[in-house]
Protein backbone atom coordinates (compact mmCIF):
# COMPACT_ATOMS: atom_id res chain seq x y z
CA UNK A 1 0.00 0.00 0.00
CA UNK A 2 1.38 3.02 -1.01
CA UNK A 3 1.94 6.54 1.59
CA UNK A 4 1.43 9.67 -0.26
CA UNK A 5 3.02 12.80 0.31
CA UNK A 6 0.58 13.97 2.92
CA UNK A 7 0.89 10.76 5.14
CA UNK A 8 -2.60 9.22 3.91
CA UNK A 9 -3.89 5.74 2.74
CA UNK A 10 -6.43 4.12 1.49
CA UNK A 11 -8.10 1.55 3.98
CA UNK A 12 -9.52 -1.17 0.92
CA UNK A 13 -13.11 -1.46 0.37
CA UNK A 14 -13.32 -4.56 2.02
CA UNK A 15 -11.72 -3.80 5.38
CA UNK A 16 -13.84 -0.89 5.61
CA UNK A 17 -17.10 -3.32 4.67
CA UNK A 18 -16.08 -5.27 7.25
CA UNK A 19 -15.01 -2.96 10.30
CA UNK A 20 -17.98 -0.59 9.62
CA UNK A 21 -16.18 2.00 8.53
CA UNK A 22 -18.48 5.15 7.48
CA UNK A 23 -16.63 8.08 5.54
CA UNK A 24 -17.36 11.41 7.75
CA UNK A 25 -19.02 9.17 10.37
CA UNK A 26 -16.37 7.02 11.52
CA UNK A 27 -12.86 7.76 13.71
CA UNK A 28 -10.55 5.27 14.33
CA UNK A 29 -7.52 5.01 16.50
CA UNK A 30 -3.89 4.00 16.28
CA UNK A 31 -3.01 1.57 18.95
CA UNK A 32 0.45 0.30 19.49
CA UNK A 33 0.26 -3.43 21.24
CA UNK A 34 3.39 -5.22 23.43
CA UNK A 35 5.09 -6.52 20.53
CA UNK A 36 4.79 -3.37 18.43
CA UNK A 37 2.45 -3.89 16.09
CA UNK A 38 0.29 -1.37 15.08
CA UNK A 39 -3.47 -1.67 14.89
CA UNK A 40 -6.77 0.35 13.60
CA UNK A 41 -9.39 0.35 15.62
CA UNK A 42 -12.79 2.51 15.65
CA UNK A 43 -13.19 4.54 18.50
CA UNK A 44 -15.81 4.44 21.24
CA UNK A 45 -16.94 7.54 21.41
CA UNK A 46 -17.48 7.58 17.12
CA UNK A 47 -21.03 9.03 17.24
CA UNK A 48 -21.32 10.72 20.05
CA UNK A 49 -19.87 14.09 19.36
CA UNK A 50 -21.11 15.62 15.97
CA UNK A 51 -19.11 18.36 14.68
CA UNK A 52 -20.18 21.73 15.66
CA UNK A 53 -19.98 22.85 11.46
CA UNK A 54 -22.34 20.13 11.11
CA UNK A 55 -25.46 21.25 13.41
CA UNK A 56 -24.39 25.07 13.14
CA UNK A 57 -27.69 25.24 11.31
CA UNK A 58 -30.14 24.22 14.02
CA UNK A 59 -28.72 26.47 16.42
CA UNK A 60 -29.78 29.98 15.22
CA UNK A 61 -33.36 31.50 15.55
CA UNK A 62 -34.07 34.97 14.03
CA UNK A 63 -35.16 37.28 17.00
CA UNK A 64 -35.55 40.22 14.70
CA UNK A 65 -36.89 40.92 11.47
CA UNK A 66 -34.26 41.82 8.46
CA UNK A 67 -35.35 45.39 8.44
CA UNK A 68 -34.77 45.98 12.19
CA UNK A 69 -31.49 44.66 12.17
CA UNK A 70 -30.17 46.71 9.13
CA UNK A 71 -31.45 49.59 10.85
CA UNK A 72 -29.27 48.47 14.09
CA UNK A 73 -26.14 48.31 11.85
CA UNK A 74 -26.35 51.83 9.83
CA UNK A 75 -27.69 54.02 12.76
CA UNK A 76 -25.37 56.78 13.43
CA UNK A 77 -23.95 56.79 16.90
Amino acid sequence: MRVTSKGQVTIPQNVRESMGIQPTQTEIEFLQDESGRWCIIKSSNAQKSSSRFRTAHKVGELMMPTDQIMALTRSET
